[in-house]
């Protein structure tokens, strides 16, 4: 499959032996019998060409990937512990793809929301957005409400 992924084209046994001998050496029949293996079990698909087939990838790397990801994570009995495990394997580099993933994506559950806030005691007065954040609505230039209003009482 690494070929087929390899070359992203219709390809013949004999383009994959030639391939594969160049690192070792593999017979013909070895490999037309993996790719029908391959075409067998739907990986494949093939298109007479003469007397030979040419075999192409039904899917791409990356869809087989994410198949294998989801089958195991679907065979969890605790599937939040898998992905916390498996987060916990990943390098920052791997961390990094899968926030791009996720933003590119955008699938609100998953992409960061923010925390509710924090409970007060009792009396205890609440900042504002601004305020929190170390700015006032005042340094901000921003008053609120419409012209002639306070910012702190926008009926007034």
């Amino acid at each position: 499959m690494t070929r087929v992924w390899k070359w992203n084209r219709p390809v013949t046994v004999r383009e994959v032996l030639e391939d594969l001998q160049q690192e070792r050496s593999i017979a013909y029949t070895t490999v037309m019998t993996v790719l029908d293996n391959l075409h067998q079990k739907g990986w494949v698909r093939r298109e007479a060409e003469g007397r030979a087939y040419r075999y192409e990838a039904v899917s791409t790397r990356a869809a087989y990937a994410a198949a294998l990801m989801n089958e195991a994570w679907s065979q969890s009995d605790n599937p939040a512990a898998a992905l916390v495990a498996f987060f916990g394997m990943m390098s920052e580099e791997q961390r990094q793809a899968l926030r791009d993933a996720v933003h590119i994506v955008q699938v609100p559950d998953l992409i960061e929301t923010p925390a509710p806030p924090a409970p007060t005691a009792p009396g205890t007065p609440l900042e504002s957005p601004a305020e929190t954040a170390g700015e006032s609505a005042e340094s901000s230039g921003e008053t609120g409400g419409t012209p002639g209003q306070s910012p702190d009482h926008p009926g007034r």
